[in-house]
């Protein structure tokens, strides 16, 4: 990943939440709290290896308890996000809500919303003395606060999926939202008026590359992918309709397949195109030499505890 970063300047590297640990059920046992937070700064150290330019806070993130988390993002070079998460003591803003980036001239603006509907309820401990921001309202907020000083606006979700549809359709000015929490692997990003919506598979399979061009803030986006799919449904719908076996209420048919086809297809003109590419993080993939060093490390510290196997030996029930 670094050498694609440093080969593509243009490369922004985001993430939306949910890094530092294992998904959660119940709170860990305080004699497994120094390999957990060895673990998290492992991972922190390895993502600015990388070079990553913000971070979105999930509810895992909290597994530790918002104390450390905050120790973790004080000591970290990347911008730790959470625009609508504030502290109950203080009733300040726990982490950076937002984060302006250059990329290719091209100003950027990143901001993140973490809702509370994702934690497994109000006695979650990861959510001792935080308050939630409603995170509609927090998105228009941060929109109308980037608008001025930024060119394209990113929105880092930890809403769930359906929850980053209903956002899209309820504010206005966000280009692009890359969720997290639901794990929906979309091959095909949906564009909600004029907002992109992106998500992948959880626990780190893929990782997911959207190319963008990018020329006018107000014009919506379009992915090229359905402008092939148009273009080749107009190649087919003029071979039918230059068939000499067509009869003439099929080429009727077929004349009105076309011209509302190039009609279509002339309105993508006025549009951002993008693509989207997703690739597994498997073997495949180069591992740094210094990041496979501290994993081993760490392994060698803290070796993972197998899972007991329980055994029954009780014969099956008679049919």
């Amino acid at each position: 990943m670094k050498e694609v970063r440093e080969r593509e300047k243009g490369l922004l590297l985001l993430d939306a939440g949910d890094l530092f640990f294992k998904k959660f059920h119940v709170p860990h046992p305080e004699n497994e709290r120094e390999g957990l937070e060895e673990r998290a700064s492992l991972i922190l150290k390895s993502l600015e290896r990388i070079g990553y330019h913000a971070i979105g806070i999930g509810d895992d993130d909290l597994t530790l308890g918002k104390k450390f988390l905050v120790d973790l993002s004080k000591r970290s070079r990347i911008p730790f996000l959470s625009s609508n998460l504030v502290d109950q003591d203080s009733n300040q803003p726990l982490f950076q809500r937002s984060v302006v980036q250059e990329v290719n001239g091209l100003r950027v603006g990143i901001f993140s919303l973490l809702a509370p509907e994702v934690f497994t309820g109000p006695s979650d401990p990861r959510r001792s003395g935080l308050i939630f921001r409603d995170p509609v309202e927090t998105a228009q907020e941060m929109v109308n606060e980037l608008g001025s000083q930024t060119d394209f606006i990113i929105l880092l979700s930890h809403l769930g999926y359906q929850q980053d549809v209903d956002l899209a359709f309820k504010t206005s000015g966000i280009h692009m939202i890359v969720g997290g929490h639901t794990g929906v692997h979309l091959n095909n990003p949906p564009v909600i008026k004029k907002t992109i919506i992106l998500q992948t598979s959880s626990k780190g399979m893929y990782a997911q590359k959207l190319n963008l061009i990018f020329s006018n803030r107000e014009t919506p986006f379009y992915n090229m992918a359905t402008k092939y799919t148009y273009e080749r449904n107009l190649t087919q719908a003029r071979q039918r309709l230059s068939s000499a076996t067509a009869s003439e209420a099929e080429k009727r048919q077929w004349q009105e397949t076309v011209k509302n086809i190039e009609n279509t297809l002339k309105q993508f003109a006025e549009k951002n195109p993008f693509t989207m590419s997703s690739f597994p993080l498997a073997e495949a993939v180069k591992d740094d030499p210094d990041i496979k060093k501290w994993v081993e490390d760490y392994k060698s510290k803290f070796p993972e505890k197998s899972e007991p196997r329980i055994y029954d030996s009780r014969p099956p029930p008679k049919p």
